[in-house]
């Protein structure tokens, strides 16, 4: 059985509008959210193997908020361009292309993708998080599916299965 959280960053800023969005630091309600969210991340059990993260400032800053609940050691750490502001199928993609030793993998990364793929691989689960999971997918919110495939490569649509869907609103 395969497991992957999906983590959207956390509430980022826009006060400093020189910045180029790609360097957008997060927020104060960022900072406080994301340690939440690591947290939540840890009660399900999971434990990343592999974390693929778009390498822009807010989803990097995120990580490193949420890390601390994984202990050590926690899976490697990829930052990956193509994971910047990109489409559902380019992160399916690139979720097909993990390692089939790999069972545990945390994505971060940015809307409008990152909803699309949870929306898109998600075939069961419970009724009430995926009519919440279709409604939106805010900042620092937690998608996470298991599948009973044993390889990545064979993830495709509506495989799987919804374990929960978490916000930090869900948290407060």
């Amino acid at each position: 059985m395969l497991s992957l959280a999906l983590l959207r960053h956390a509430k980022s800023s826009w006060e400093a509008s020189h910045l180029d969005d790609f360097d957008r630091p997060l927020n104060a309600r960022g900072r406080a959210a994301a340690p939440i969210m690591g947290e939540t991340l840890r009660s399900f059990p999971f434990v990343p193997e592999i974390i693929l993260c778009s390498p822009a400032k807010r989803t990097r800053e995120t990580l490193h908020l949420i890390e601390p609940s994984f202990g050590h050691p926690h899976g490697h750490v990829l930052f990956e361009d193509q994971l910047y502001l990109t489409s559902a199928d380019t992160l399916l993609e690139r979720l097909r292309h993990v390692s089939a030793t790999a069972k545990t993998v945390l994505m971060i990364g940015h809307n409008p993708g990152l909803h699309e793929l949870a929306l898109m691989l998600t075939g069961r689960g419970d009724a009430k998080s995926i009519s919440r999971l279709e409604d939106k997918f805010p900042t620092a919110a937690l998608a996470i599916l298991t599948f009973p495939e044993t390889a990545w490569r064979d993830v495709g649509p509506s495989s799987g299965r919804l374990e929960g869907f978490i916000t930090p609103r869900d948290r407060s």
